[in-house]
């Protein structure tokens, strides 16, 4: 039987008591109220038993909570450090390329100043050389115009008759 029933007769009994004439007390029945009381001690301990087993499943309960809130704390730390470590590797590697791009335009600028300065030493020796060459042909041209006119001049009056 449940405590709260049995105190509801341990009530029902008292006010069913018959007063003592001149004194606050009353007279209950015995027999009664000791067989109420005996139900009571059996119902206690399965009351305070039910009690017991509710807390033990409550702190059970909260321990699995505790447990998977811890759970669920430690994933999400996990995720977060990484996604900072994602998010530290890509700006370490968008670093690293911008790096690498910067290096390699100098040295792309470096490579055409060195083509350039390349081009311009080929270009101009290649001109002092062609002076030279032109300088030779129009030596060789003017030694090959004087040694004509030479022999066209010293050819001409011998082959010409003498006019008298």
């Amino acid at each position: 039987m449940d405590i709260l029933q049995l105190i509801d007769r341990l009530e029902e009994l008292f006010n069913e008591s018959k007063n003592v004439p001149f004194t606050k007390n009353v007279m209950v029945d015995e027999d009664r109220m000791l067989d109420i009381i005996d139900q009571m001690r059996i119902a206690i301990p399965e009351e305070v038993k039910k009690a017991q087993q509710l807390l033990g499943q409550r702190d059970r309960v909260l321990a699995q909570a505790q447990e998977e809130a811890n759970r669920t704390l430690e994933i999400a730390r996990q995720k977060a450090d990484q996604m900072v470590t994602k998010d530290m590797v890509v700006q370490e590697a968008a670093r690293r390329a911008e790096q690498i791009l910067a290096q390699a335009r100098t040295e792309a600028d470096n490579i055409r100043g060195d083509a350039d300065e390349y081009a311009m030493d080929s270009l101009m020796q290649l001109q002092e050389e062609l002076e030279r060459i032109t300088n030779q042909v129009a030596n060789g041209l003017r030694i090959l115009k004087d040694e004509q006119s030479k022999r066209v001049s010293a050819s001409a009056p011998a082959s010409q008759p003498a006019e008298k």
